[in-house]
C-alpha cells in the first residue's frame, strides 16, 4: 500500500494502524499531533484507526520554547 507521510512516499504492507506506524517512525513516547487526510485522529483512536491505500499523513511535533 502507498501512503504520504510528512510529503514522503512511503510503501506499507496493508492492515497497519496508526499506533503501529507511529511506533515504526519512533513517534509514539512524543508529544505529537497526527491528520489523516486533513482530519485529526485523537490519541485515543490511534490503535484502531487503519491507514489504508493512498492516505495521506502529517505527523506535527510539538516543540518547547521560551
Amino acid at each position: 500500500m502507498k501512503i504520504i507521510v510528512n510529503g514522503h512516499n512511503k510503501i506499507y504492507q496493508s492492515n497497519l494502524t496508526l499506533h503501529k506506524l507511529l511506533m515504526e517512525l519512533g513517534y509514539i513516547d512524543k508529544k505529537i499531533a497526527v491528520e489523516i487526510n486533513e482530519e485529526i485522529i485523537p490519541r485515543s483512536h490511534y490503535k484502531e484507526k487503519t491507514i489504508i491505500n493512498g492516505d495521506t499523513i502529517e505527523i506535527i511535533s510539538a516543540i518547547g520554547g521560551g
